[in-house]
């Protein structure tokens, strides 16, 4: 232990040299504010003046960002005497990012040590290689060099759930409320860690009745895949919620959440709504295909880990086996992407932005384009869902529920919204082989380097503008 120990301070080290390089080589670059930087920087240096009651109406997330940034920033100026243009400037305040890269990492591996903890010895490599991965994620590892609410989001999201996971519940609510400060939608990860004591009370009570019962065709810890099993956990959901004795349990525990989610609700009602200033481009809708384009993600994403010879194969005998069930999942989802696909106007106008591309060249191709991917969404879907098999049945229930809430209601497709529901459930596959962990390592770090260069060397310019645009996520 005291060995991985001295590794993993090795590591962290060398992941902050190399990011503070590639940082100093994009801020080289992009010394103004960039995108959604032309709003974050300048109301953070509005804080840092002292100006806590001048808001900038365009900004949609409330001030977790900048009341950290400045709780950091003031305290070192102060120890170094620092003055002038330099303190609270855009690179002062986007390193700030870097900071919370190396709490990511931390947060990583302790999670990652903590979720598999029951595993087999000669699992130090793995699961320091697993947290190294994790923390280079292409789409959470470029946003460490901007300044915008995704790094400090993801950071407060994982010490919230490390705390859920320790059973320091009022720690992990209040780390809770930090990461809304940084984003609203986090409420919906605070519910899941209240959710996972839910689930566990009622994964207890499932197997107790199912002992009783001698019912060997539903094992206690996996969904069950069919008509009969939807119904047979709906009904005994139904009848746990409605069991004073039950709900008081779990009261008892998940007090703190509760308290953070009535306090949520109360600034929804004062608020008029969840989302701060501009409003008029994110409006909730039920948008059903954003959990298809996020099972797609995910399969990419997760590919060297997740997919491999026995799984194809696993998935083939599923489909001869329950051909009803599949047909009636692909009717669904077909019905989904006819009537429920929502396109915003930032997807079809920003051509600074990767999905914009995505949706350009693979969904505007034909309209027909659509509808037949719907197979591959299945199969992402059933893959997805097959990682899981090792978790109870009403953990994933939990965590499926958490996903549809993050990310059906939003309008727009955009990669960064996938980041904490991909980390939640790349953190909760089996630790992979040290070879795939290797193959995913250099997967992201192809990527990285390919979005870092576009992103550097590819700018371009709007005929209509001087100022220089870049590709981004």
């Amino acid at each position: 232990m005291k060995f991985e120990g001295y590794i993993f301070t090795a590591l962290c080290s060398t992941n902050f040299l190399i990011s503070c390089l590639l940082f100093s080589r994009v801020t080289r670059e992009q010394r103004e504010p960039y995108m959604d930087e032309i709003f974050h920087i300048p109301q953070a240096q509005k804080y840092c003046h002292g100006k806590f009651n001048e808001w900038d109406p365009m900004i949609t997330t409330l001030p977790g960002l900048y009341l950290v940034s400045v709780g950091i920033i003031k305290p070192v100026v102060w120890l170094a005497d620092l003055t002038g243009q330099v303190v609270c400037s855009t690179a002062m305040l986007r390193f700030i990012n870097l900071l919370f890269n190396c709490g990511n990492l931390y947060l990583l591996y302790l999670l990652i040590c903590k979720l598999h903890l029951r595993e087999k010895t000669r699992t130090t490599s793995r699961r320091v290689l697993s947290a190294l991965s994790l923390s280079t994620f292409p789409v959470l590892y470029f946003f460490n060099f901007l300044y915008y609410t995704d790094a400090g989001s993801t950071f407060f999201t994982l010490f919230t759930y490390l705390m859920t996971l320790y059973g320091c519940h009022k720690a992990s609510a209040l780390l809770g409320v930090c990461s809304v400060l940084f984003r609203q939608t986090n409420i919906v990860w605070v519910a899941f860690c209240a959710g996972t004591l839910v689930a566990a009370k009622m994964d207890d009570a499932w197997r107790v009745e199912h002992t009783k019962k001698r019912d060997e065709k539903s094992p206690p810890y996996q969904v069950p895949l069919s008509f009969s099993g939807a119904k047979k956990v709906l009904l005994f959901t139904l009848e746990f919620l409605t069991s004073l004795s039950h709900v008081k349990a779990v009261l008892l525990v998940a007090w703190p959440y509760a308290v953070v989610g009535v306090g949520f609700l109360g600034f929804v009602v004062l608020n008029d709504g969840i989302v701060v200033g501009d409003r008029t481009s994110h409006e909730a809708c039920l948008n059903f295909p954003q959990l298809l384009y996020f099972f797609s993600f995910t399969l990419f994403f997760s590919l060297p880990v997740s997919l491999c010879y026995h799984r194809a194969l696993r998935f083939l005998h599923a489909l001869k086996k329950q051909p009803l069930f599949f047909l009636f999942i692909t009717c669904v989802s077909l019905l989904l992407v006819w009537k429920f696909t929502f396109v915003h106007k930032y997807l079809l106008a920003d051509n600074r932005h990767f999905p914009f591309y995505v949706w350009k060249r693979l969904f505007q191709r034909h309209e027909l384009v659509r509808f037949l991917l719907v197979p591959a969404y299945v199969f992402a879907g059933w893959n997805f869902l097959d990682s899981f098999k090792s978790r109870s049945l009403f953990w994933s229930l939990a965590f499926l529920a958490c996903l549809l809430a993050a990310t059906v209601p939003q309008k727009l497709l955009e990669f960064r919204y996938f980041i904490v529901p991909y980390l939640m459930y790349r953190l909760h596959m089996p630790l992979p082989s040290l070879t795939r962990l290797i193959v995913e390592f250099l997967l992201y770090t192809v990527v990285n380097a390919a979005t870092l260069y576009i992103f550097i060397s590819k700018s371009f310019h709007w005929p209509d503008s001087t100022a220089t645009q870049r590709f981004m996520w």
